[in-house]
C-alpha cells in the first residue's frame, strides 16, 4: 500500500505493509513523521484522513483526548491503512538526518530478568540482528500476550548490538508490568520497534552535561553517561547526575552509580535525591563517593546547581509530573532555552 502524506508546501509518499502503524512504515523509510511517546499516549502523531481508509487501531489511547474526529483526525502510532491513503499532517515533516538512526521492526528474546527493587528490574534481551542507537533512545516493547507496545529507554550504551538492557518499572494495572512481573519470563519472545526518541548524545555536544531522573528514569541517563564516558566528554567538560527516589528502598544499582562519581568526583558528580524521608547517616556512611539530598529532584538539582547553569545541556526522564516540574524550573529559575533542554515524553 502507498501512504501520501502532505504537508506545509511539501508531500512524501512510502509504502506501509498490511497491519503495519502508518508511523513506524514512515519512520522505517526514513521520513521524519512527528511523535514523541510512538505508543499512544501523547497525541502528537495525529494526522487528518484526506483520502482512503484507515483502521484507528486502539481507540481507548489517551492520546485520542487530542484528536478530533469531525476532522478526520487519527493516531499515526496506531492506525493501519486499509488500502492507499492520503494524510495531512501539520507538523514540519522532513528526511531523517543521516545521524538518526532509522527504526525498524524485530523480535527479541528475554535472555535475563534481575530484580533490583521490590518493583522495579533489568531485562536483558537478545534481538534477531545487531541494531545501532543513540545514547538516550527507546525501543517500543511488546509481547503477544498484551495488547500494544509500551516505551522502554536503553540502559546502556553499546554500537551495533544484538543485546539490549532495560529498566522497567512495575505500575498499578500496567499490562506489559503485570504480564513482566507475574513470572519469570525468560525466553519470552517480545516485538519491538526502533530506535526512537531524540533526547539523545553525541560527542560532538559542547556543553556539561545536567541528567535529572525520576525513578526508572534513570535508564537513558546511564546510556547517555556510558556514551560520554566512553567518548571522553568529561575530559573537557562537567557532569551532574541527579537521581530522585521516594524512599531508601527505591535506590537501585548503587554500585554501577558510585562508579561513575569514583571516576573523576570533581568533574562527574552524582547526587541521590529522596523525596519521602532523609537520608539516613548508615546510607550516607555506606556510600562516601555519592551525595545525598532530601526532597523533589528538580529541587535538589536548582539548589545545587545554583551559578553554574551557563552552557549546559539537560537531559530529563521520569513520571510526567516530575518532568513537568523540572521544565517550568529550568526554564524559569535556570533560564535555560528550549534548546538546551532534551526529553522524551512517554504520556
Amino acid at each position: 500500500m502507498k501512504i501520501s502524506v502532505r504537508t506545509r508546501g511539501e508531500s512524501f509518499e512510502f509504502d506501509c505493509a498490511a497491519g503495519e502503524k502508518i508511523l513506524h512504515a514512515g519512520l522505517r523509510a526514513g521520513i521524519g513523521l512527528p511523535y514523541e511517546c510512538g505508543s499512544g499516549t501523547c497525541g502528537t502523531c495525529k494526522a487528518e484522513v484526506g483520502k482512503g481508509e484507515i483502521d484507528e487501531g486502539w481507540l481507548d489511547a489517551p492520546g485520542r483526548a487530542y484528536v478530533k474526529s469531525e476532522k478526520s483526525e487519527f493516531l499515526m502510532c496506531q492506525a493501519t491503512a486499509l488500502g492507499d491513503c492520503t494524510i495531512g499532517v501539520r507538523a514540519n515533516v522532513a528526511r531523517l538526518a543521516g545521524d538518526i538512526p532509522v527504526p525498524e521492526a524485530m523480535t527479541g528474546r528475554i535472555t535475563k530478568v534481575e530484580g533490583l527493587t521490590h518493583d522495579v528490574c533489568r531485562v536483558a534481551i537478545t534481538i534477531d540482528g545487531p541494531v545501532s542507537f543513540n545514547a538516550g533512545q527507546f525501543m517500543l516493547v511488546g509481547t503477544a500476550a498484551v495488547e500494544g507496545r509500551r516505551a522502554y529507554s536503553m540502559a546502556d550504551y553499546r554500537t551495533s548490538t544484538d543485546r539490549l538492557a532495560f529498566v522497567i518499572k512495575q505500575v498499578p494495572e500496567g499490562g506489559f508490568t503485570d504480564w513482566l512481573f507475574a513470572e519469570d519470563r525468560t525466553g519470552a519472545e517480545l516485538s519491538l520497534f526502533g530506535p526512537l526518541g531524540v533526547a539523545t548524545y553525541a560527542p560532538s555536544l559542547p556543553n556539561d552535561l545536567v541528567c535529572i531522573a525520576g525513578g526508572s528514569g534513570l535508564a537513558p541517563m546511564l546510556s547517555i553517561l556510558d556514551h560520554a564516558i566512553e567518548a571522553g566528554h568529561f575530559e573537557a567538560y562537567e557532569g551532574d547526575l541527579f537521581f530522585g527516589v521516594r524512599t531508601e528502598r527505591d535506590i537501585y544499582l548503587l554500585d554501577h552509580l558510585k562508579a561513575y562519581a569514583g571516576r573523576d568526583p570533581e568533574r562527574l558528580r552524582v547526587t541521590v535525591v529522596l523525596s519521602d524521608a532523609a537520608p539516613t547517616a548508615e546510607l550516607v556512611a555506606a556510600h562516601p563517593g555519592l551525595r545525598f539530598d532530601e526532597g523533589f529532584v528538580h529541587e535538589a538539582a536548582m539548589r545545587r546547581m545554583t551559578g553554574r547553569w551557563d552552557g549546559v545541556m539537560a537531559y530529563l526522564a521520569g513520571p510526567p509530573p516530575m518532568v513537568d516540574a523540572t521544565l517550568r524550573a529550568l526554564v524559569m529559575e535556570a533560564r535555560l532555552t528550549p534548546s538546551a533542554i532534551r526529553y522524551d515524553k512517554f504520556s
